[in-house]
């Protein structure tokens, strides 16, 4: 979306009462417009198809086919529409799942609410957020302390990426956008979009989230460059 443009929301949760206070506190903001809200996951997949939206928020413990389910059937149909998942849950696996589900983002509920403002700008620009928990998580993976239980798909690969790639990827499965990227590797932004389209050319993957699962799956980033990320 363009900068300034308003945020057009997809708000989804069962709890009404929690549903009307983030409501209304995020249409404090200016640039922010809930446009529609649902209340299960069959619901949220029929709002997603119907409406033109920047983001959708969303619970995972929803009545019907839940959560996870109406994440995958969202991304599948708006493989660009980034799901900013907002939960009370923080289970290791469940983030594996959400990673896996499509989701660029996960909050816990709780969250103050500039940070949770700032993590909707985030994803909407494109870039991933995930509270430290999840961070932590990933981070595991890739150095192989939890691969086990994040992943059940650890077959070797044979790593078709450049070192230069493989820095990139390591960023962005952390989190960094595509600015933040070509700062800390003092190069181009546009130059960064060239190689993260390389990327998923290469992988087959669709978009930066599902590279990040298969770099942690196949181990295509060296823990050495995680941890200097």
């Amino acid at each position: 979306m363009k900068p300034g443009a308003t945020l057009r929301i997809l708000l989804v949760e069962d709890d009404e009462l929690f549903r009307l206070g983030l409501r209304m506190r995020l249409q404090q903001e200016a640039s922010i417009e809930i446009v529609a809200e649902a209340e299960d996951g069959e619901q949220a997949v029929e709002l997603a198809n119907r409406y033109g939206l920047d983001l959708v928020l969303l619970d995972i413990g929803l009545p019907g086919i839940g959560g996870i389910e109406a994440c995958r059937q969202i991304k599948q149909q708006h493989p660009n529409l980034p799901v900013l998942v907002l939960t009370s849950r923080s289970e290791k696996p469940l983030i594996a799942r959400l990673i896996e589900a499509g989701a660029v983002g996960y909050c816990l509920k709780g969250i103050p609410s500039e940070s949770l403002i700032l993590a909707l700008r985030s994803v909407a620009a494109g870039a991933s957020w995930w509270d430290q928990t999840a961070t932590t998580a990933i981070r595991a993976a890739f150095e192989g302390n939890n691969t086990a239980s994040f992943t059940q798909d650890s077959l070797p690969l044979e790593n078709p990426l450049t070192k230069r790639e493989q820095e990139i990827l390591a960023l962005v499965a952390t989190g960094k956008s595509n600015q933040e990227i070509a700062s800390i590797l003092y190069i181009a932004s546009g130059t960064v979009r060239v190689h993260v389209h390389a990327i998923l050319q290469k992988l087959e993957v669709r978009d930066r989230t599902q590279a990040a699962v298969l770099a942690i799956q196949k181990g295509l980033v060296s823990p050495e460059l995680l941890r200097s990320s």
